[in-house]
């Protein structure tokens, strides 16, 4: 989950004009005069001097560098990697500093059409780019991508788990164009050369299966979403269905508030989740009176993540409805971005959310009620039939 802000990028203008004032200034109204055009608080000069070793080092390694380096040093590029570093020393493979042309493509790929090949990334504990899942209906998915798929290069260009924006760019592409993916799938490399297509999120879809039991497929959650499970599910009541299946396997996550609209419709009234940051403030997010009275099963597995864990873990705790396959995904923190004028822009972790009754998601994920495990020898062909499906057909068990 992500939120977004917009901040002047002063950082380094302030560096610079500290690491250029050698001599102490003078004191005026609780005022340091530095030059005739810096003036900065007590409390900054404070900060200043106790910092001003570490600027000192990092002036002197620039220096070096645009000294002795054997060739022409690009100072942007120099500095694009100095706030890279910076944000790696965090050890937190969501947390990191994109570069304009970095920060471009995320905004594209969050207005829910582009052009690619339609899978949701995160960067693993093993420094790998892990594959949460291929989207509904995309080329990634048509090609045999799978959950899990840990991404090795692009167009053998290799990245990591420190380049993973770099590496959505590079699979982003003209539409009918194609992309080479080196895949590590457990012990076995692959390769897979992929056409890329229009990706549109179309999110929700439905239909009625034998005993008048309704299902809803959730994909992921954009800002739609929630209209289109309204849509779905008050057709599922009209048509006086005995129970729905609602289908969350593979679903990346998305849009906080999207989640908790459909909550409204699953839930009773109270606590979805909340977050908490570093200061132990806590926001909560809310249900509505106005939950459908059919009885529901939910099919969770380790592509479930975010958002979707944000969901089943409020619907495990208020014992609404059942959990059906393998244990989520465990990504239960929040993202900010917050865009600069320099056209680049940073995503930090700021807070982790907890289901209603305060249990962890972050790195531990959501158990299901009835553990379903689905192997190979259930696909026909690459692709997993409804008869075959044990995991959907072990909720339909329970509803009937």
């Amino acid at each position: 989950m992500i939120t977004i802000k917009k901040r002047n990028f002063l950082f380094l203008a302030i560096v610079a004009a500290l690491i250029g004032v050698l001599t102490a200034g003078t004191v005026f109204a609780g005022y340091f005069i530095l030059t005739d055009q810096v003036f900065i608080s007590s409390k900054e000069y404070r900060e200043y001097k106790n910092n001003e070793e570490t600027f000192g080092e990092l002036a002197e390694l620039e220096a070096l560098i645009n000294e002795k380096y054997y060739i022409p040093v690009d100072k942007e590029a120099l500095y694009e990697g100095m706030y890279k570093g910076l944000f790696a020393g965090l050890e937190d493979p969501y947390s990191t500093y994109l570069t304009k042309s970095e920060y471009e493509q995320l905004m594209i790929s969050t207005t829910g059409e582009y052009q690619g090949i339609g899978v949701t990334l995160e960067p693993d504990k093993s420094g790998f780019i892990n594959i949460v899942a291929p989207m509904d209906g995309s080329p990634a998915e048509k090609a045999g991508v799978k959950s899990g798929d840990k991404i090795l290069a692009v167009d053998e260009v290799k990245y990591n788990g420190e380049s993973i924006d770099a590496a959505a760019t590079a699979m982003r592409g003209q539409e009918g164009s194609k992309v080479k993916l080196s895949i590590l799938r457990g012990e076995e490399n692959l390769e897979m050369v992929i056409t890329r297509a229009k990706i549109t999120m179309k999110t929700v879809s439905s239909k009625t299966l034998d005993g008048q039991i309704g299902y809803i497929r959730i994909s992921s959650f954009e800002e739609k979403t929630a209209e289109d499970f309204e849509t779905a599910i008050r057709q599922m009541e009209v048509a006086q269905v005995k129970g729905l299946v609602i289908d969350l396997r593979d679903n990346p996550g998305g849009v906080v508030n999207t989640g908790v609209a459909v909550a409204d419709r699953l839930l009773p009234e109270g606590i979805v989740s909340y977050t908490e940051d570093r200061k132990g403030e806590k926001n909560y997010y809310r249900s509505e009176s106005g939950a459908t009275d059919l009885p529901f099963v939910v099919l969770i597995n380790g592509g479930t993540a975010s958002t979707s864990e944000l969901l089943v873990a409020a619907v495990k705790d208020h014992k609404k409805g059942f959990l059906v396959g393998t244990t989520t995904y465990g990504k239960g923190i929040i993202q900010e971005i917050e865009a600069f004028k320099n056209g680049g822009a940073t995503k930090l972790t700021v807070m982790q959310y907890y289901s209603p009754k305060g249990s962890v998601i972050h790195e531990v994920g959501v158990e299901p009620d009835y553990i379903v495990e689905l192997t190979e020898d259930d696909l026909v062909d690459g692709v997993l039939l409804e008869k075959n499906d044990k995991q959907l057909q072990k909720a339909l068990s329970l509803l009937r």
